[in-house]
């Protein structure tokens, strides 16, 4: 693993850390909370470094997709065009006493962050209120936002480890778009409603050439801040049907650089974090183990969400021994994960490489 990515990850956690501290700054719990899992971080990197030391890379951060089930149909969704997504209950999927084990698994390893992610990771309550008690990690809980009740509410206030990061698309036309009718209003009021209770929250956007220029503007950045958002997440549309004319090319990525460089300098409060922009600054593809990687609902481990390709299952095996598995150390060792590419990600558009490798395992 290069310095590049080891001193990207660093930088990160100090920045969320540090951020979320100033935000805290008027909310005596979540000051409290920041300052106690600042030490837990610390603690966290000093395993990691432990380990890294006998032989054993631990990635700081995790990808969780704790349900396949989601209430929305949006356009163009990547989870369901490659049916890893559906409307109903998967009779496999993990069940919350798996997902606490991970995550304990995770917190004595040194992980300080696993993201939430689905399908809708919302309908599984039971998961978060597992994840809630688990203080030492921060939960990012990628969601639609729809599902947001005064009991969600309540549960986020009183377990700051807990941050909902809404998706969004821009304004309420675009949203309502992709997501559909009267979605955007639905994600607005959750906004306020979570900034009255001075809840940390963040918005994740999918950067399409429909929506680049607005979701990039200071206008917009600036709003969203206003509405109690500290964290955002830009990320590159990936155009599974080869066909769609939303994907940027490199001149949309140029203004996209650009764009974010004076968006960090001049909201100093923010973390912006955009994929895989930030990946090719810190080195390379952050999958497969090098930076993080992916745990679908069945409990297989997969390089990244956009590479759903697995040789072990959690439920059979341990953490360190998934980030040992045969197809992570063929990635890694193929230089596959530095190579370039149109955006999106690396993996997903050398498919038929990965597809080799997994064949070949």
């Amino acid at each position: 693993m290069s310095v590049d990515i080891e001193r990207y990850l660093k930088s990160g956690m100090e920045n969320i850390l540090r951020g979320a501290i100033s935000i805290s700054n008027f909310n005596f719990k979540q000051s409290a909370f920041m300052a106690g899992f600042a030490r837990s971080a610390k603690a966290a990197a000093e395993r990691r470094s432990g380990y890294e030391r006998r032989g054993i890379h631990i990635p700081p951060f995790l990808i969780s997709s704790i349900t396949s089930r989601c209430n929305l149909h949006c356009a163009g969704c990547y989870a369901r065009a490659v049916n890893s997504c559906s409307d109903g209950d998967i009779k496999d999927d993990l069940t919350a006493a798996d997902w606490k084990r991970i995550f304990c698994e995770a917190r004595d390893l040194g992980i300080s962050f696993i993201i939430l992610a689905g399908g809708e990771p919302m309908v599984r309550r039971d998961v978060i209120e597992e994840a809630a008690k688990v203080r030492e990690i921060i939960f990012p809980i990628i969601t639609n936002g729809t599902l947001i009740n005064d009991e969600y509410i309540s549960l986020f206030a009183k377990n700051r480890n807990l941050i909902p990061v809404l998706s969004i698309e821009g304004g309420e036309v675009v949203t309502d778009k992709r997501r559909g009718k009267g979605v955007y209003a639905i994600i607005d009021k959750a906004m306020e409603r979570l900034k009255e209770r001075s809840i940390i929250t963040g918005a994740s956007i999918t950067v399409t050439k429909e929506n680049l220029s607005e979701v990039l503007s200071d206008a917009y950045v600036s709003g969203l801040n206003e509405k109690g958002c500290s964290v955002i997440l830009f990320i590159e549309y990936v155009d599974v049907t080869g066909k769609s004319k939303l994907s940027i090319g490199d001149t949309e990525r140029e203004f996209m650089n650009a764009s974010l460089d004076e968006l960090r300098e001049k909201h100093r409060n923010m973390l912006f974090v955009a994929f895989p922009g930030d990946e090719r600054k810190a080195g390379g593809c952050l999958a497969a183990g090098r930076g993080f990687f992916h745990i679908n609902a069945q409990g297989g481990a997969e390089p990244c969400p956009f590479s759903p390709y697995s040789d072990v299952n959690i439920r059979d095996t341990s953490l360190t021994e998934a980030l040992r598995s045969e197809l992570f150390l063929k990635l890694n060792e193929s230089g596959l994960l530095n190579h370039d590419h149109n955006g999106g990600c690396v993996l997903f558009e050398n498919d038929a490489e990965v597809r080799k490798i997994v064949s070949e395992n």
